[in-house]
């Protein structure tokens, strides 16, 4: 069977890296924390989750937990005790969080990273800056805000909270017959950004890893197909040309880069165009281990979740060879509570969350289904 390679920047710098044994500390006590946990194990290191009490199912997995609030700086103190090196499983905490652990342990990636993140507005302006395309966007602090912002960038448009917002929550499309105070109460009444609605062809990620020495590693790009703005399936390969699988990974490489990450990260964009007209546009990034990068757990020989590991712990970070085709399956709510038929499949790969509650629409876990390379 072939392997697919993809781009692996090398660097003759020399990290030392966190010995066998030591802890990892996560914020965040959800899916994401637990494959990290998993990953981290088999890698010999201990993990120590941080989370609010509640539904944690990387508790389960992980040596040790704390349930305790991230602006509870006594629970935080204690925790910094405990671990080697900081990481977060999602990109809403505190950043008062990650500014008290960084005073006493190294976090990865950074808190500017978080910040720039958590803030829509800011998160475009960076990857203007850098030269990479994004949709027509303003801010919206007010309902006259939004009435400027929908006469310049026009109708449809969609307007999203500017923190703090996934999986389609605190978002609404703006129509031309919407009624705009109606538009602002649904979301809050918080401050926004309106952004253009892009006539795109699909939507595709690109799941990267930058290591300290700066090494950059990246997938390859899945094409995302979403429902009621959950992601439903990644299919990997994605039907794109070469040339705009070369571009996903140059825009990875500048906003790595540029906010100096060390870790997974994972950036949506909008396919625009087709054929020798065919671009890619940003839409978000995502500062962590992706959904749309679950595939890698069984289509290639580095998932990732141990690149992330490797990358925080100052591992060289390994070449993501893929060794199959995939389609990546979200298993919502209750798809989930009864997996007999799946297990009967045997190209099918399952992976369990362990939640406590099977809400319509959440994600309680993923089915992977391989198959081989396709020739060309």
């Amino acid at each position: 069977m072939p392997l697919q390679r993809n781009q692996m920047m090398t660097s003759k710098t020399t990290i030392k890296a966190l010995a066998p044994g030591s802890v990892i500390g996560i914020l965040g006590g959800g899916q994401l924390g637990r494959m990290l946990a998993l990953s981290a194990a088999e890698l010999g290191f201990v993990c120590h989750i941080y989370a609010p009490a509640g539904d944690n199912p990387a508790f389960d997995v992980a040596a040790r937990h704390t349930a305790a609030a991230y602006e509870d700086n006594q629970a935080l103190a204690q925790f910094a005790k405990d671990v080697d090196v900081v990481t977060f499983e999602f990109e809403n905490i505190p950043d008062s969080c990650l500014e008290f652990l960084k005073q006493t342990l190294p976090v990865r990636p950074g808190v500017p990273v978080l910040s720039t993140t958590q803030d829509r507005i800011d998160e475009k302006q960076l990857a203007q800056s850098l030269g990479i395309k994004v949709p027509p966007f303003a801010a919206v602090s007010t309902l006259d805000d939004l009435r400027k912002a929908v006469a310049e960038i026009g109708c449809p448009a969609v307007l999203k909270t500017r923190r703090f917002g996934y999986d389609g929550k605190g978002q609404t499309v703006i129509k031309s017959d919407s009624d705009l105070a109606q538009s602002f109460e649904e979301i809050g009444g918080q401050s926004a950004i309106l952004e253009a609605f892009v006539a795109f062809e699909m939507e595709v990620s690109v799941i990267a890893a930058r290591d300290l020495s700066g090494n950059l590693a990246t997938y390859d790009i899945p094409e995302n197909r979403h429902e009621n703005h959950i992601l439903r399936t990644s299919h990997v390969p994605a039907n794109i040309s070469d040339k705009t699988r070369q571009q996903a990974s140059i825009i990875a490489e500048k906003l790595a880069t540029a906010m100096d990450y060390v870790g997974v990260f994972a950036v949506e964009m909008f396919v625009v165009g087709q054929g020798a007209d065919e671009y890619l546009m940003m839409n978000e990034i995502a500062p962590r281990v992706h959904n749309s990068g679950h595939w890698t757990s069984d289509a290639c020989h580095v998932s990732q979740f141990e690149q992330h590991i490797r990358a925080i712990t100052g591992l060289p970070l390994a070449e993501p060879v893929r060794h199959s085709d995939a389609i990546m399956y979200n298993l919502l709510g209750s798809e989930a509570l009864d997996i007999t038929d799946l297990a009967r499949q045997q190209d099918m790969c399952i992976h369990l969350y362990g939640k406590q509650t099977a809400r319509d629409g959440r994600k309680m876990g993923h089915a992977t289904q391989l198959s081989s390379i396709k020739a060309g």
